[in-house]
């Protein structure tokens, strides 16, 4: 079954792809309602759509998929740290699968404009695969993990590269960075239809590609993912809960982001993102994302910290 969620007249609605259309489910609930409800709650959202209305693809209006409970994304592709690294690959990155935490209510809908942050000057863009968690989990087994993932998604992670150097020196990880948007869609997948792609040992085969204003810039294939999504799902249950409509990443893929092309090739790579850009992002058995970039507000300025350091001893008052 291929999910999405569509603006209507009516608000928005979920929609069941059925070949070159979409069918509208007539009744409110969201798609993160359908989620949680299960599998009962998918076999009867595929009996009741069939009353509803039927649109062609070309018609219909696709907003934010779901508003996840969380995001937590990874950095799953050996060749993309490689590329970005100065020096070896941390030994501590081969030990388990880390990840942060991005903003769950920033999720932009796959053909929407997306605003370059306040004072960003190196915005970029990158490819990468998401997990739909199916059903709640704590302390999972990798075997036990499979199963709760209900399906897939394209996801392109939106960073502002100026901010994440600064953050990154700091013992938090990224956040403003990368806290404007992430688009994702514009179907959930449901992971039956992946059978044949999706091999015993958890590794998915698909190949996703990138385009920058009709150029094609990179892609990969999620085979080569170091870690597969039931590992990366049990690994985020370890010691807490996961939910029905978290989102795992899986990271930039290899050459899927400009801040690898300006580390690999610097003379020959794009610039960073400016207002009137698109991004294009296809992958197979799921479909296309695209969003144009546009300016966004202005800079609201915060004043620096003030130290609060006590006065050595013997310094005037």
């Amino acid at each position: 079954m291929k999910l999405t969620t569509l603006l209507t007249d009516d608000g928005p609605r979920v929609g069941v792809r059925d070949g070159d259309s979409v069918r509208v489910l007539p009744t409110p609930e969201t798609l993160l309602q359908v989620i949680e409800g299960g599998r009962e709650a998918l076999d009867d959202v595929a009996r009741r759509v069939r009353d509803g209305a039927v649109l062609p693809l070309d018609e219909a209006v696709f907003g934010p998929l779901l508003q996840p409970p969380s995001i937590r994304d990874y950095l799953t592709y050996e060749n993309h740290v490689t590329a970005l690294m100065t020096g070896d690959v941390p030994e501590g990155w081969y030990t388990e699968p880390g990840f942060y935490f991005s903003n769950p209510v920033a999720v932009v809908a796959p053909y929407a404009p997306v605003p370059i942050p306040p004072g960003a000057q190196r915005f970029d863009f990158e490819l990468e695969l998401g997990a739909v968690v199916g059903k709640a989990g704590s302390d999972l087994s990798v075997a036990e993990a499979r199963d709760h993932i209900l399906g897939f998604t394209i996801l392109n992670d939106w960073s502002a590269r100026d901010f994440q150097t600064r953050e990154l020196t700091l013992p938090l990880g990224p956040s403003k960075s990368k806290d404007t948007a992430t688009t994702l869609g514009p179907w959930l997948v449901t992971a039956d239809e992946f059978a044949d792609v999706w091999d015993k040992d958890g590794v998915l085969s698909l190949t996703s590609q990138v385009f920058l204003n009709g150029e094609r810039t990179g892609g990969d294939t999620s085979a080569h993912m170091s870690w597969t999504f039931p590992e990366m799902l049990a690994y985020a249950s370890r010691g807490t809960v996961v939910r029905a409509g978290d989102v795992l990443g899986s990271g930039t893929c290899g050459t899927g982001c400009l801040a690898e092309l300006w580390k690999t090739s610097p003379d020959t790579a794009p610039g960073p993102l400016k207002p009137g850009d698109v991004v294009r992002m296809e992958t197979e058995g799921i479909g296309h994302i695209e969003n144009r970039l546009v300016a966004g507000p202005a800079v609201r300025p915060v004043p620096p910290a003030r130290s609060r350091r006590p006065h050595s001893a013997g310094s005037s008052a």
